[in-house]
């Protein structure tokens, strides 16, 4: 038997076939109104966390497809409801900080300098109390850390750091749980 690549997931068609597939080899197409809310970017991110959530959240080895493309359509439901209100609901203020901001601020090109501008900014929106808090410029700003043009393992490995990073931080600094974190 051949031993499952580390970075796959067994997918379980509905035809009874087992495909494995890592998070790269996912291709996600959106029909209907939703395919104007959503770039080609934010869909294969999104597949990606889905993706980690089953492989490495729920440590799961196999997953049917029916059940991935379930939890894939819930998370993109919930970003389309976000998506199409310019206003959160009822009490709930959705503030936006944008990492290629932080990053482009003087020293915050240098990781020795940027967490901690990061965790500060963090603790700025929480003290307002949002429903939502939304970083944007992901992918820049780990670039610049990084120093490169093109994305490599390397910038990879940064992203998953600073969401990690942002995730620690956010139940640290918030033990309510009442506010949701997106980073995009």
């Amino acid at each position: 038997m051949i031993a499952l690549a580390s970075d796959c997931l067994v997918f379980e068609l509905a035809s009874g076939e087992s495909v494995p597939m890592s998070a790269e080899m996912i291709s996600v197409e959106v029909a209907g109104d939703a395919s104007n809310l959503f770039d080609a970017e934010f869909l294969k991110n999104t597949s990606h966390a889905v993706f980690h959530y089953f492989k490495y959240e729920l440590g799961r080895q196999r997953v049917s497809l029916g059940e991935f493309s379930g939890a894939l359509e819930k998370v993109l439901r919930s970003m389309a409801l976000v998506a199409k209100s310019p206003h959160a609901p009822p009490g709930q203020t959705v503030l936006e900080s944008d990492l290629r901001q932080l990053v482009s601020a003087p020293g915050g090109g240098c990781e020795l300098f940027f967490f901690p501008r990061l965790r500060e900014e963090l603790r700025q929106k929480l003290r307002q109390g949002p429903g939502v808090v939304r970083f944007c410029g992901l992918r820049p700003c780990v670039k610049r850390l990084a120093g490169v043009r093109r994305w490599t393992l390397r910038c990879r490995a940064i992203e998953e750091q600073v969401v990690s990073f942002l995730r620690q931080c956010l139940e640290a600094e918030h033990s309510q749980g009442r506010t949701a974190l997106v980073v995009r």
